[in-house]
C-alpha cells in the first residue's frame, strides 16, 4: 500500500479498490445488521429496506459539453440508488464553495440541479452550504446523498429471474451474475470522460463529443417492467472495463464480450487514439451495464431502446462459468481473444 494518497486512489480501478479494502472500510465498518453493507462494495447500501448512497463531486472543469457539476451530482446519486432496483425518493445536497466564486456560476449550477431533479422526479429535501477561504477548494465541491425504496416492479423482475433458473434475487447486486446471463450496455461508452478532458485541456473534441450525463431511473424502471434483470451497474470511474471486472469478480464468473458489438462514437475513438488511452477504461455518467437472463435479453434491450437515453442499447456478451478463471475476456475485431485488463485507475482524473 502506498504511503501517500495519489489521484489514482480516487479514480476507480485496482488502486481505489485497495484503498477501500485495506484502509477505509476496515477503519469505519461496524457490526450492524444491514441487507447490503460496506463489504458488498456496491453502488449503494440497503438498511431496513431503504437504499442509501452518498457521493462528492469534484469534476474539473465544472462546466463541460453536455452538462455541469450540478447535473452530474444529481444524476450520479439518482443512478447509484436506482441500479440496485430502488425508486429514488429524496436527495440531500451540500455545497462547499471557494471564496470569490461567481454568483452567476452558482446560479447556473443550482438551475441544473433543479432541472435534473425535476427530470428524475426526485426532490431535494435537505442540504448545507459552506464557504472556505481562497484556495481551500478548487471553485466548488458538491455532495449529494440519496435514499430510495424498493421499485414497485422489483418483485415482478425477481419472479421472472426465478422462473427461468430458480435463482432467488431481490436487489440488483454486482454478485448476482450466473452462467447463461447476457451482458447489455445501454449506449455508447467513453463520452463523458472524453468531453471533460477535451474541455479541460483544449483538445477540441468537445465540438463533437458531449457528456452523456443523465439520470437513468426511468430506463431501469422500464427494464424491471420486462423482468429478468439480475445485475445493474453504471460504469463511472474506470469505465466499462472496471464495471465488468467488479461484476465478474463478485459473482465469480467469466464475462465474455465482443469488441465489435461495443458502441463507441467516432469522436471518442479518435480522441482515445490520439491520447493513447482505452475507451473501455474511461468513465461514463449516463450509461448502464446490465446482466439479464438470456431468455429475456432481447426484450430488455427493446424496452431500453424506447427510453430517452437508451437508443443505442445493445448486447455485448455473455456470462460463462470457469473453475479456474473469473475475469473479462474480449473477442477482438480481428477474431482473436484477449483478457480485457482491469484498469489501475481511470486515465482521465477528476471527471466526477
Amino acid at each position: 500500500m502506498d504511503k501517500r494518497i495519489q489521484l489514482s486512489h480516487g479514480a476507480g480501478g485496482t488502486k481505489m479498490e485497495s484503498l477501500l479494502k485495506e484502509v477505509v472500510i476496515p477503519s469505519v465498518a461496524t457490526d450492524v445488521n444491514v441487507d447490503v453493507g460496506l463489504d458488498a462494495m456496491d453502488d449503494a447500501s440497503v438498511v431496513n429496506n431503504i437504499v442509501f448512497t452518498t457521493d462528492s463531486y469534484t469534476v474539473k472543469p465544472i462546466f463541460f459539453p453536455g452538462g455541469d457539476i450540478g447535473r452530474l451530482a444529481v444524476s450520479g446519486t439518482i443512478n447509484d440508488v436506482s441500479v440496485l432496483g430502488a425508486n429514488p425518493i429524496a436527495i440531500s445536497c451540500a455545497l462547499i464553495i471557494e471564496e470569490g466564486f461567481e454568483i452567476d456560476s452558482l446560479k447556473k449550477i443550482l438551475k441544473s440541479i433543479h432541472e435534473t431533479c425535476a427530470e428524475a422526479g426526485t426532490p431535494i429535501i435537505t442540504g448545507d452550504t459552506k464557504v472556505v477561504e481562497k484556495g481551500g477548494v478548487d471553485e466548488i465541491i458538491v455532495n449529494t446523498s440519496g435514499i430510495g425504496v424498493e421499485s414497485p416492479y422489483l418483485e415482478h423482475n425477481s419472479n421472472v429471474v426465478n422462473e427461468y433458473d430458480k435463482r432467488k434475487i431481490k436487489w440488483l447486486l454486482d454478485s448476482n451474475l450466473r452462467e447463461g446471463d447476457v451482458i447489455i450496455v445501454s449506449g455508447t461508452i467513453g463520452d463523458h470522460g472524453v468531453a471533460v478532458i477535451s474541455k479541460r485541456e483544449g483538445y477540441g473534441f468537445d465540438s463533437t463529443v458531449k457528456s452523456d450525463v443523465a439520470p437513468l431511473n426511468g430506463m431501469i424502471e422500464e427494464s424491471l417492467k420486462v423482468g429478468g434483470v439480475c445485475s445493474v451497474k453504471d460504469p463511472t470511474r474506470g469505465g466499462l472495463s472496471n464495471a465488468l471486472w467488479e461484476m465478474c469478480e463478485k459473482s465469480n464468473v467469466c464475462i465474455n464480450i465482443r469488441e465489435e458489438d461495443i458502441p463507441v462514437r467516432e469522436g471518442v475513438k479518435s480522441a482515445c487514439e490520439m491520447l493513447g488511452i482505452s475507451p473501455y477504461e474511461i468513465g461514463n455518467e449516463g450509461k448502464l451495464v446490465m446482466g439479464v437472463v438470456g431468455e429475456m435479453a432481447e426484450d430488455v434491450v427493446s424496452a431500453i431502446r424506447k427510453t430517452k437515453y437508451g437508443k443505442d442499447a445493445t448486447i455485448i456478451g455473455e456470462v460463462s462459468q470457469s473453475d479456474d478463471y473469473a475475469g473479462v475476456v474480449m473477442e477482438t475485431e480481428i477474431g482473436g481473444r484477449r483478457i480485457l485488463p482491469r484498469p489501475i485507475g481511470d486515465p482521465v482524473p477528476r471527471i466526477c
